[in-house]
This record gives C-alpha cells, sequence and structure tokens, in this order.
C-alpha cells in the first residue's frame, strides 16, 4: 500500500461521522476499501457496502484476500459475504446480527429496514461506492436517512473516483454530501503533494513511441473532424445550448452526449427533427474517431457499411461536404475497384474517378462496357501501423532479455525483482486481445485475409436474405449520399449501375474464397477441430471457431453466390490478391517472443498485483491504467518496470487523452472552490442535518391545522400510510414519499404499485414504461384488474422533471386515431375502461404532493387486505374476501353486456343477487330498484322473456 492512501485512510478515521473521498481515477480505491475492512470488528455491528459494480466488488475481494493472507493472525475476519435477493428473509437477518462485512444492493436494504427486518443499531456503518451517481432522491441517500433518524454513532464513508461527474450539475458536491449528512470532503488529485512525492520517487521507466498514421487514416479522421465541426455548427443556430461545450474536444468524449442531451431535454418536444438527429450524429462520428485508431481497415469498412445501410436516409452528417472522403478512404484501406484498359493491369480506376467520366460522357460509358475489358478488384488490406511496432517492440524487448542472459545479468534482476518475464498488453477492449493475440501467433497478414474473407463471406449472406428485403434496398438507392456523390433524381441510375457492378464483383470474389473454404474444411476437418481445442486462451479457440463456422455454410454461399451472378454481371472479374509474403517471416519471429498477456481495460479487473509484468505495453493508452502502474511501480520499488506508450501520432488518440488531463485537473480545482465556499448546516454536535433541514417533514394534516382550534394545542396526528410494491424500489418514489412525512409498508402487490386507501390503487408508469406496456399489451392487464378490484383505479403517468412535460409537441398530435399515437391508444384506454382516472404528474415531488390531496379524508389502506388482493388461494372461496377465486370473471363480463346494465348499476345488481339465475328470477319492481329506472329495467326484462326464434 502506498504512502498516500494511508493518509487518506488516517484522514477518514479523524472522523467518527465518515467523510466523502474524491481522488483520480486509478488511485486504487479498492486496496483503501480493503485496508477499512481490516479494521472492522464484528463486535462494532454489521459494515453495509452500497453501489459496488461487480468489478470493484471483485477487485475488493480479491485485495482483501491477499492481505488476509499475508497476516497470520487469529484476528482476521471472514471473508465478506454478499446478500442478493436468492437469500430468505431468515437468513439474511442472522448475517446482520454477525457483525460481519456485507456487500448488499440498496433496494434489499432499504425493504429490510422498513420492514425492520434489520435493526438500525446493528449497522455500525456503511461504505458507498460511486458517489458521484447519488442525488437526494436515490435510494442510497434514503438509506441513510433511516439509519441517521435512529443511529447516531454511524458513520458513512463515500468515495468516487470520477471527479468530472462531480462537478456537473449545480453544487453537485454539496448536495452530495447534505443527502449523505456529512460534512468533511477529501480530494485527492494527481498533483496533490503526497500522492506526486509517493509516484514521483521512483518512476518506471517510460518509452513514449509516436506511430505514424497511414495516409488514409489521416485523411478519414480529418474528415470525421471536419463532419463534427459542421454538424456542431449547425447544432450553434439552435440557440438553445450552451455554446462554451460545444468544441470538438468535447466531442471526443463520451460524457458530450450527455451534456448536451441533459441541455436540450427540458425542449426536447420542441426541437425539429433535424436538431434531434444531430445529437445522435455526434455520439456516431465520436465513435467513428475512436474506433479508426482502435479496430482494422475491414472492420472499420464492415461498419461503415452498416451505417450507410442503417443511417443513410436519417443522419445529417451524411450529406456534409466531408462525408464522402470517409468512405471513399475507408474503402482504399481495403481494396481497389476499377477496369483494366484491354485486360491489362496497369491503370486501375477507383469508383469516384470511373463515376466522374460516367458524368462527363454517356457516350464513352457505353463504349468502356465491350466484352473486352475486365473489372479488377485489387486487394489492399492496409494494415493498422501499431500491428508492426507492437512486434517490433516485443522483439526489441526478447532480444534485450537475451543479451543479459548471455552477460549474465539476468540472474541479478531476478533476485532484486523477481521477474517472471511477463509481458502485459493493455488493450481497450476484448477484441482488440484477441486480434492481437492472433496477429503475434499467426502474423499480420494472415489475419488481415481472415478478415477480409469474413467481410466477403458477409456480403454473401446478406445476398442470401428473401428478396423483398433486397428490393427494398435497391428502391433507397438513389438518395442520400453514395460513394461521395449526392444522389439526385437524375443522377439515380448512374450511382446505383456503378454501386452494383462493385457489389457484384465483392460477390464473384467470396464465391471464390467459398470454393477454397470449403475445399479446405473438407480436407481438414479433422485438424481443424484439434487446432480449435488448443492454442493460447480463449481468444484463439472463439477466432477459429468463427472460421470453420464460416466453412460449414460455404455450400450454402456458393450456392447463392453465383445464382446472384446470374444475369446480373456479364463482365469477368479478376481478383488481384495482395501477399507480401510475411506470413513465413512472421511465423519464424514469433519464436523468439517473451511470453505476452493480453488485458481489456473495460473490463476494470485489477490484474498488475496479480500477474506481476516486468514490461508493459499501453497499446490503447488510458488515464486510470496510467495511475495503477505507477502505483505498482510505487508498492514494488526494487522491481525494474518498463512501461510503452503506443500512441498515433497526430491523432485523437493523443488529444483525448492529454486532454482527460486537462479536464480531471479542472475539475479538481472547481471542486476546491467549491469545498472553500460550501455550507453544511449543522447540529449542536457538530453533526450534518442534511438536505432541508429547515423543513422538516411535515405530515399533510399537521401543516392544515387551525392552530386558533383548542388554544393551539396540536391533535394527535394520525401516521399516513402508503402500501409500496417491492418492486417500486427501482424508482426514487417511496424516498420522496418518506421525506414527505408518510410511512411506507413494502409489500408484494398482485395489483397495482401503491394503495392510498382501501378504494384507491395507482399504477405508475414513467415515459419510456408506459409505451413498453402500451406494445406489449400489458397496461390493459393491469387497468382491468384494478378495475376489478378498486372503485378507484388510477393510472400515474410520470414524467422526468428535468425533460418537457409533454408526449409530443401540439402539431404533431393528429385529429384521427391512429394505431401508432400514444395520444389515441390513452384515448381507447379510457374508453374500454371509463372508472380509470389518468394523472399526469411533472415530477416526483408532484407526485407525492397529489398522493398526499388523494389520500385526504379516506381511510388508510389495510395491508394484510392488500397483499390478498387478486392473489390465487389454495383454500377455495372464502366469504368476504378478495381474492382471485371468489370473483366469477366470466359472469361478470356477461351482467356488463346486457342491455341496460351500465357502469353505474352492474355493481348494485351484483351486491342484490346472487347468480345470474337469481337475476333472471327478479320481478320487474325490484330491478326497477336495482337498476334506478323502470327504463333499464325493462330493457333487461324484455331480453330475458324474449322467444327463441324458430325456423318454421
Amino acid at each position: 500500500m502506498a504512502q498516500f492512501q494511508e493518509h487518506i485512510i488516517t484522514e477518514l478515521l479523524e472522523d467518527s461521522n465518515g467523510g466523502l473521498v474524491v481522488t483520480s481515477a486509478g488511485l486504487g480505491l479498492h486496496k483503501i476499501i480493503s485496508s477499512l475492512f481490516l479494521l472492522h470488528h464484528h463486535s462494532q455491528g454489521c459494515l453495509l457496502i452500497l453501489s459496488a459494480t461487480p468489478s470493484q466488488k471483485a477487485s475488493i475481494l480479491r485485495t482483501y484476500e491477499n492481505v488476509t493472507q499475508s497476516q497470520i493472525s487469529d484476528e482476521v475476519q471472514n471473508s465478506p459475504a454478499e446478500i442478493t435477493s436468492d437469500l430468505p428473509a431468515n437468513q439474511r437477518l442472522s448475517l446482520y446480527s454477525s457483525g460481519g462485512i456485507l456487500f448488499i444492493t440498496s433496494r434489499i436494504l432499504i425493504v429490510d429496514l422498513l420492514t425492520r427486518r434489520l435493526p438500525t443499531t446493528a449497522v455500525a456503518g456503511l461504505i458507498v461506492l460511486n458517489a458521484h451517481l447519488l442525488s437526494d432522491t436515490s435510494t442510497e441517500a434514503f438509506i441513510v436517512r433511516i439509519l441517521r433518524s435512529t443511529n447516531r454513532d454511524l458513520y458513512v464513508r463515500a468515495f468516487s473516483d470520477r471527479p468530472h461527474s462531480m462537478v456537473s450539475g449545480f453544487a453537485k458536491a454539496e448536495r452530495t454530501l447534505k443527502c449523505l449528512f456529512l460534512r468533511k470532503l477529501h480530494l485527492w488529485p494527481r498533483f496533490q503533494v503526497y500522492v506526486s512525492q509517493d509516484l514521483e520517487r521512483d518512476p518506471p521507466e517510460v518509452v513514449d513511441i509516436r506511430v505514424p498514421m497511414s495516409t488514409y487514416m489521416i485523411g478519414i479522421q480529418k474528415a470525421v473532424i471536419e463532419v463534427m465541426d459542421a454538424c456542431l455548427k449547425e447544432m450553434r443556430k439552435t440557440n438553445k445550448v450552451d455554446v462554451e461545450d460545444l468544441t470538438v474536444e468535447n466531442g471526443l468524449f463520451k460524457s458530450f452526449d450527455e451534456i448536451v442531451r441533459r441541455q436540450l431535454d427540458p425542449i426536447w418536444h420542441t426541437l425539429g427533427k433535424r436538431t434531434k438527429q444531430l445529437v445522435s450524429d455526434l455520439k456516431t462520428l465520436r465513435k467513428l474517431l475512436d474506433y479508426l485508431v482502435r479496430y482494422d481497415a475491414v472492420n472499420y469498412l464492415k461498419y461503415l457499411d452498416s451505417l450507410r445501410a442503417s443511417e443513410s436516409f436519417r443522419s445529417v452528417w451524411i450529406f456534409a461536404e466531408s462525408s464522402y472522403k470517409i468512405f471513399e478512404y475507408a474503402k482504399k484501406r481495403v481494396y481497389h475497384f476499377g477496369r483494366s484498359d484491354s485486360g491489362k493491369l496497369g491503370q486501375i480506376k477507383t469508383a469516384s474517378t470511373k463515376k466522374r467520366k460516367l458524368n462527363d460522357n454517356k457516350k464513352d460509358e457505353d463504349q468502356s462496357t465491350s466484352t473486352e475489358n475486365r473489372v479488377v478488384l485489387e486487394e489492399v488490406l492496409e494494415e493498422p501501423p501499431k500491428w508492426k511496432v507492437l512486434l517490433d517492440v516485443l522483439m526489441e524487448i526478447q532480444e534485450e532479455r537475451d543479451k543479459r542472459a548471455l552477460s549474465g545479468e539476468e540472474k541479478d534482476h531476478l533476485d532484486e525483482g523477481d521477474d517472471n518475464g511477463i509481458v502485459l498488453v493493455a488493450c481497450k477492449d476484448e477484441h482488440s486481445c484477441i486480434q492481437l493475440e492472433d496477429c503475434i501467433t499467426n502474423g499480420p497478414q494472415k489475419v488481415m485475409r481472415e478478415e477480409w474473407e469474413k467481410y466477403l463471406l458477409s456480403k454473401v449472406q446478406l445476398q442470401a436474405l428473401p428478396k423483398r428485403n433486397a428490393k427494398k434496398a435497391k428502391e433507397l438507392k438513389g438518395f442520400g449520399v453514395l460513394d461521395g456523390v449526392v444522389a439526385t433524381a437524375g443522377k439515380k441510375a448512374e450511382v446505383s449501375s456503378i454501386s452494383k457492378q462493385e457489389h457484384d464483383a465483392l460477390l464473384a470474389a467470396a464465391s471464390e474464397i467459398s470454393k477454397r473454404i470449403n475445399k479446405d474444411t473438407n480436407a481438414e476437418a479433422g485438424d481443424q477441430k484439434h487446432v480449435d481445442d488448443g492454442g493460447f486462451g480463449k481468444g484463439k479457440g472463439k477466432g477459429k471457431k468463427k472460421k470453420s463456422s464460416a466453412g460449414e455454410k460455404t455450400n450454402n454461399d456458393v450456392a447463392s453466390t453465383d445464382k446472384a451472378m446470374e444475369g446480373g454481371f456479364s463482365d469477368e472479374v479478376f481478383l488481384r490478391k495482395h501477399d507480401q509474403g510475411l506470413d513465413a517471416e512472421s511465423s519464424s519471429e514469433t519464436k523468439k517472443l517473451p511470453p505476452v498477456v493480453f488485458y481489456a481495460l473495460e473490463s476494470d479487473q485489477k490484474i498488475l498485483d496479480i500477474l506481476k509484468p516486468s514490461t508493459i505495453i499501453a497499446y490503447h493508452p488510458d488515464i486510470a491504467f496510467v495511475r495503477e502502474v505507477e502505483i505498482y511501480k510505487a508498492e514494488n520499488p526494487l522491481r525494474n518496470v518498463k512501461v510503452y506508450f503506443l500512441f498515433y501520432e497526430d491523432s485523437t488518440e493523443v488529444q483525448k487523452f492529454e486532454a482527460s488531463v486537462r479536464r480531471e485537473n479542472g475539475a479538481f480545482e472547481s471542486l476546491i472552490r467549491q469545498k472553500s465556499l460550501m455550507m453544511i448546516p449543522v447540529d449542536q454536535d457538530g453533526r450534518c442535518l442534511g438536505l432541508d433541514s429547515s423543513n422538516e417533514p411535515q405530515s399533510v394534516i399537521s401543516q392544515n391545522l387551525i392552530t386558533r382550534k383548542a388554544g393551539g394545542r396540536r391533535e394527535a396526528e394520525k401516521e399516513i400510510q402508503v402500501i409500496v410494491d417491492m418492486r417500486e424500489f427501482m424508482s426514487s418514489l417511496p424516498n420522496v414519499l418518506h421525506q414527505k412525512g408518510m410511512r411506507i409498508i413494502p409489500v408484494t402487490l398482485e395489483v397495482g404499485d401503491y394503495i392510498l386507501s382501501p378504494l384507491i390503487c395507482v399504477e405508475r408508469k414513467s415515459i419510456q414504461d408506459l409505451f413498453g406496456s402500451f406494445a406489449s399489451g400489458r397496461l390493459y392487464h393491469q387497468v382491468e384488474m384494478m378495475s376489478r378490484y378498486y372503485r378507484i383505479p388510477v393510472l400515474l403517468i410520470e414524467f422526468s422533471q428535468d425533460k418537457s412535460f409533454s408526449f409530443q409537441s401540439a402539431s404533431e398530435i393528429g385529429d384521427d386515431v391512429t394505431p401508432n399515437s400514444i395520444i389515441s391508444k390513452l384515448s381507447l384506454l379510457v374508453l374500454h375502461f371509463p372508472r380509470l382516472r389518468i394523472i399526469w404528474s411533472r415530477s416526483l415531488h408532484a407526485t407525492a404532493e397529489i398522493f398526499a390531496s388523494l389520500k385526504a379524508n379516506q381511510d388508510e389502506p389495510d395491508e394484510v387486505k392488500a397483499i390478498r388482493v387478486g392473489v390465487p388461494s389454495e383454500e377455495g372461496v372464502i366469504e368476504n374476501d378478495v381474492r382471485a377465486e371468489n370473483y366469477n370473471t366470466s359472469a361478470v363480463e356477461l351482467l356488463r353486456r346486457l342491455p341496460g346494465v351500465t357502469d353505474s348499476n352492474y355493481r348494485v345488481l351484483m351486491d342484490g343477487c346472487k347468480s345470474l339465475a337469481e337475476l333472471a328470477m327478479l320481478p320487474m319492481e325490484r330491478l326497477a330498484e336495482l337498476m334506478g329506472g323502470q327504463k333499464a329495467a325493462k330493457m333487461l326484462r324484455d331480453f330475458l322473456d324474449a322467444k327463441y326464434p324458430t325456423l318454421l
């Protein structure tokens, strides 16, 4: 453990109330938390850990186990346990009373607290991770408020390693402290004195390698940035977003989409389709920049093809001036397509050059399509420049080790630092790890050829889809942007014909590859199976299986390709292969490479302390991983650690890395200013009072008291209760209701989400859930059940506070009923269930006010009765019960369809007679009394007494 981590723990322990710790990314929070576990004793009570992600939990547990194994002591406690929904209530209670360390979800904990299964005095403290996600309406804040109200000795220690998220919104850090009832904010940036001293005392040896991008990669990056800048200029024209945030540098980060969307959410319904599409386009363009430096040329082209198919008729960015360069350069990285004059391969025309010739002179086009000319599809298969550099670095590492071994230095290194010789290569994702592993094993050229063959075979599989889909795609080809030309009505045929020739050439090339793979698969089926079972790690096996599965499908692929070629493309196709003979060279070089382990950064697993590598290659540099390497070296000063950083020179990769450092430093500077100015209300003992401390929650009855009555004495307040379904604790509404002074009773309800009184049942729907419930038909069933068992069924439609309070703009609401309109669906629902009441709520707090007004002058709901509503019973029919068996649904539906029976009198009829047979025997006077009039009674009597017509 580094010294600055010990300082963090010391600062936390100084305040018995706890504190909020915000650190830079990658400074080892899992080690700090595991050390806090060692300080906990079961006699204090249980220690609960909230909001831990699976990767965080795994890292904390692994670190804790390593520490406890090194300590030969009787005081070492058992390893932390995890409480899940699978554990029954009695087992959870025994774990709570054991005083151990427990990982638990906030949903389970709040239910156990409200049902009093967990005594608040049994909790010694809380550790809350990812504190940047908390708000005053979050369930974690609900838990802390309940525990603080009865347990004054409770400590809360919250952690976050996302400083930029702690400065989003107004006074985010201050509000987070208040909702956790904390006073102390501990800031630990990378530039803090203790941190910088520890990490810079004996830093690792760093080699910064700047890899030049290929010409086409530079062209694609420049084109994407130009298109992104054009989209940002269009966005600025709306005058509805903060212009300072709309920069290309901010656009490189994932949070940029969230920032723009957060600004536009309140007015989203007033925006036009173009502005909404621009928000989506900026996200797509950010991915294009990221994928350019992450993936190979073939996979990048495949991603662009999917974008062209899915977004070409909606996206704004595709119509930008520079967008055609993105598609054109990406294609040139993989293959060139053109014609050879009289069979010669000397002059190969690209698709764009040929297109200009077609547009200039159509007669020349007719002459050029003679049968003497052949279409040439030349493979390029440009390898990512980093691949060769990675192989060179690995060979260099091995050469240095060989030299040291010959000179006798290797033994000294082993004695000093226990060097195991592992080289760790850190990549962004699992796909990159698998591909690089294959590249080292089989050579770059073979990997690119496999990707190229998969790409061609995917074209064949698309061609084999039903004809109606292909016909639809063909009709749409004339619009949008295709190969750099904005297609108009006059150019539609020409653009489509060029694209078809190129497409058919790819199909012909795929046909050759399919036949060859089919032969290889049949000849080497046994050998291929043997290769699948072996190899280095699981990634290689996956790659081989994909290849074999592609080979198994080749019979159908060849047939579909031959069928596609019939009458479609008559010219001869010549496939010019790109083979530099590197496979043999690379395969011989792989024998000289050191042992390599690939690590995916997205898995967020802390493996440096496990593998203990001597050499680390940051293939995709990440700021958090850089700090992890620094801590790893600081904790192992005797180990010789060498780090290679691979950056694409003058790329957005470098810009994004440097911008992330600036953004983090700026966030900490803002937090330091906020810390000097924030005001936290405290009580006489110096404890934080939390949010809205000046206005303690009071019940509605106490707020409406007439103080002049009875000399100002307050009457005994009646506790306001709301029965809440267990599933509703995924939302923040129970928390807000508790803030308003209502008692929350969590139970499992079969009908409804909230029971406000014996008569009122509420089904709450968020906007997203409402659309989904209409699509699945679930809402109809839910309203039907509520109408059956409760007199006042209520559908609550709840909007988010930061979003628009409408489904759609008024101009989009039509006069007619349409199946796709949400307004039409709601209208039909109300027509079918006349007693249903729809309540529109602007926010969570507005919902709480509505519930309070609905509960005025109403009896409190019965918990036992609410649980039994709609639940099947094994005992059969029980008198005066509300279970499902006691309702003859078919008989009620028949009664409601009889003439004269309405929604206002059918319940009276059910109370007045026990069965339909008894109803048929009732005299006219009794019917008129029950149905509320002679007219309705006569309609029913005439219907019941009408003779059945005969055929004679």
